[in-house]
């Protein structure tokens, strides 16, 4: 019994564990991307053992994909030469790692999953124990199947209060930033509750365990309830939630009077209220990542977008974070509303996210992004300045050309 990490990791290894405690544990899945994956092949190579599992061995073509360059796609052929060589199926350039691994069932309740991307803490919000690690452990993890951790102590986050129209769960995860700055939950666990959680679906979920690294977290983690199996679209195998926890510390937010925040730069524990950037003059809007590419977010910004035009003076790019999304948005006549506004719809993948392609920034350029990361440099010049606001924000100002608030549209 206790904190939702403790709970998961004593079930895996079978016996009780607790903060502090250094385990071995087996892993359900190993993810590497295309700009990861070729080290973790390095690392791998360099212990000259066979592979664990081929099977629950996955790679992901999404930070550079299409490729955009020679070196690129370099990367990417050693990739699939190595899938080959190794018998490895799961070689997806269906769109972005994280949310490919929750749609292709690599990721369930009360399983360990690694990824060597920093996001991986996405998994969470499905009760799942998942982080991020550096490639040389990847590579160790797709020989053996197994990675040690040291069971994190647990920062609860209880959340309580009804979010107001246009305030959505990435508001939440700012405004939590805000207080405890960029490192306020290092290597801890983040365990994301209370009845405003409780009440949030999937999508709002995820993006919370998402942005849990963003502020430290060794992984981010929501109790499993009937909304998660449903998701998941797999029988209900009952709650899993703290019992008899000890935590680090608990934070305590009440969202009742939460209006939009945006991070501003030049890193993201700068979040201030929009009310106070709202008029901010901007080059460019994205839409999309794995914080924020989900179906549920692409149809928050059509219905702003439906029968209207963006801005003419702020290029405004949208991108489904899945093949399955970009595929959904089609079939509800989403994507015919992006286009007919005047934004660019793109193949789904990371996109701008990270600074490599499809709407690089160039030096003294604004955007706004509802992406998770804003620090300088990280989606091209570093001399451009990037914020960070959630889809309603971001369809606002894409339609205004300036930081908009979406309470005000009708």
């Amino acid at each position: 019994m206790g904190t939702l990490v403790e709970e998961i990791l004593s079930r895996r290894v079978g016996r009780p564990v607790h903060a502090g405690d250094t385990v071995v544990a087996e892993v359900d899945a190993v993810m590497a991307h295309d700009v990861t994956g070729p080290l973790a092949i390095d690392a791998f190579r360099s212990l000259e053992m066979p592979i664990w599992n081929a099977s629950r061995t996955v790679f992901s073509f999404d930070h550079v994909f299409p490729s955009n360059s020679v070196a690129a796609s370099e990367l990417h052929r050693r990739i699939r030469e190595f899938a080959a060589e190794f018998g490895i199926r799961n070689l997806f350039a269906e769109g972005i790692c994280h949310l490919v691994m929750v749609e292709r069932g690599f990721i369930r309740p009360g399983g360990v999953v690694v990824g060597a991307d920093s996001h991986s803490t996405t998994y969470g919000a499905l009760g799942c124990f998942a982080t991020g690690m550096g490639s040389t452990d990847i590579g160790v993890t797709m020989a053996t199947g197994r990675s040690w951790f040291r069971v994190p102590e647990t920062l609860r986050i209880e959340v309580t209060g009804k979010l107001a129209r246009g305030v959505q769960a990435k508001d939440l995860a700012l405004s939590v930033i805000r207080q405890l700055g960029a490192e306020g939950a290092n290597y801890l666990a983040v365990e994301w509750g209370g009845p405003t959680v409780s009440a949030m679906g999937l999508s709002e979920r995820l993006t919370l365990s998402n942005l849990s690294v963003d502020f430290g977290a060794k992984c981010g983690l929501c109790e499993v309830d009937a909304k998660t199996w449903e998701y998941l679209h797999l029988p209900d195998g009952g709650d899993l939630r703290p019992s008899q926890a000890s935590y680090a510390g608990v934070l305590r937010v009440d969202v009742s009077d939460l209006e939009p925040q945006v991070s501003a730069p030049p890193a993201i524990e700068n979040v201030r209220p929009l009310s106070e950037l709202a008029g901010t003059r901007l080059d460019e809007v994205f839409i999309g990542s794995c914080a924020n590419g989900r179906i549920e977010d692409m149809g928050i910004v059509a219905g702003m977008l439906e029968g209207r035009q963006v801005s003419p003076t702020t290029r405004t790019i949208i991108i489904p974070g899945t093949r399955t999304a970009y595929v959904q948005a089609l079939e509800r006549g989403y994507i015919d509303t992006f286009v007919r506004a005047g934004a660019v719809v793109m193949a789904a993948g990371c996109g701008p996210c990270l600074g490599r392609q499809h709407g690089t920034l160039g030096p003294g350029e604004r955007a706004l992004s509802t992406s998770m990361r804003n620090y300088p440099g990280r989606m091209g010049s570093p001399d451009a300045e990037i914020y960070l606001a959630n889809p309603a924000v971001a369809a606002a100002s894409a339609l205004a050309g300036v930081i908009a608030d979406p309470r005000e549209e009708n």
